[in-house]
């Protein structure tokens, strides 16, 4: 039974991370997230800043951030009319998987 109850644990943690192995598991993200974090603007990048550093064209870098943002890994601020995207210092979504992990 006890086992039972902890396979329960892990497949309910497992599922709450889904999102985050998803988005972590595609290798454009991962390729954007090493350009965002060579830059070193804790403030936050542009999204054409990250057009310049990869491959990927502004509607493929703004779908990416879009997953990124959706699965708690980056976030957005606006200033006028600029939206600056940033690493979470919470990092609640990669607490949680490393947690399960």
């Amino acid at each position: 039974m006890e086992l039972n109850n902890e396979l329960d644990t892990f497949t309910s943690e497992f599922e709450q991370c889904k999102d985050i192995l998803l988005a972590l598991g595609d290798e454009n993200r991962q390729h954007m997230i090493l350009e965002m974090i060579k830059m070193g603007k804790c403030s936050g990048v542009r999204v054409h800043e990250i057009v310049e550093k990869t491959h990927l064209s502004r509607v493929s870098v703004s779908h990416h951030l879009k997953v990124l943002k959706e699965a708690g890994i980056v976030k957005m601020r606006k200033e006028l009319t600029k939206n600056y995207y940033y690493f979470d210092p919470d990092m609640k979504s990669f607490n949680m998987s490393i947690k399960v992990l």
